[in-house]
């Protein structure tokens, strides 16, 4: 059928930009730990300067080290931060490429569904998952991006050097998100993507096709 056919070629061309993608995707996810461990550490520091006695210290001679001291911290944790919003950039790219390519295949799909009818649709064969499996399995992993991606958006714009004991919970605040999301989402739609480009020819020609 042309249009199983059609959507079987869409799907082939997504599948092999979405690994690329994902490779991406997570060298930027992976570039986040160190960098918000480093963001931790920093506030650490920051912390501890803020509750030294510095009137009844030493190093109260050296009346503008206070100061400099935080000038410098927070300079560093801007830079962290900077680097982080480089990083989120990445994220972001991943995101609208594949949300453009899923869009992409939808749009195919809506124009050839009367051609194509449901029940062709919603066919699987032995080895094969259907049309509408592998549909789903694109706004699955178009939904893990553009979720993740926000969670991500929404934790630095909640980072601050005026929030310290925010920012050393950090890699803590970073686990608690990665882990509401299924990273494999990517992989198994990659497989059934696959597994459907390869044997939907059974499609045709199993019974009521």
């Amino acid at each position: 059928m042309a249009a199983v056919a059609a959507l079987a070629a869409a799907l082939r061309e997504w599948a092999a930009a979405a690994a690329g993608q994902d490779a991406a995707w997570r060298a930027a996810l992976a570039a986040w730990a160190p960098l918000l461990g480093s963001l931790a550490g920093l506030a650490a520091q920051m912390r501890a300067a803020q509750r030294l006695a510095w009137g009844g210290s030493p190093l109260g001679a050296f009346g503008g080290l206070r100061a400099r001291l935080w000038r410098k911290q927070r300079g560093a944790a801007e830079a962290l931060l900077e680097e982080l919003g480089n990083r989120r950039a990445e994220l972001r790219a991943v995101r609208d490429a594949v949300g453009a390519g899923v869009a992409g295949v939808l749009r195919l799909y809506e124009e050839r569904a009367a051609e194509l009818g449901l029940a062709a649709a919603l066919r699987r064969g032995p080895r094969c998952p259907s049309l509408a499996d592998a549909l789903e399995g694109l706004q699955d992993v178009e939904r893990y991006y553009r979720h993740l991606y926000l969670e991500s958006e929404l934790l630095l714009r909640r980072t601050s050097c005026d929030s310290l004991a925010e920012m050393e919970a950090l890699p803590q605040s970073w686990e608690r998100i990665l882990e509401r999301y299924k990273e494999g989402v990517v992989q198994d739609t990659l497989l059934k993507i696959s597994l459907f480009v390869d044997n939907q020819r059974e499609l045709c020609c199993s019974p009521g096709s």
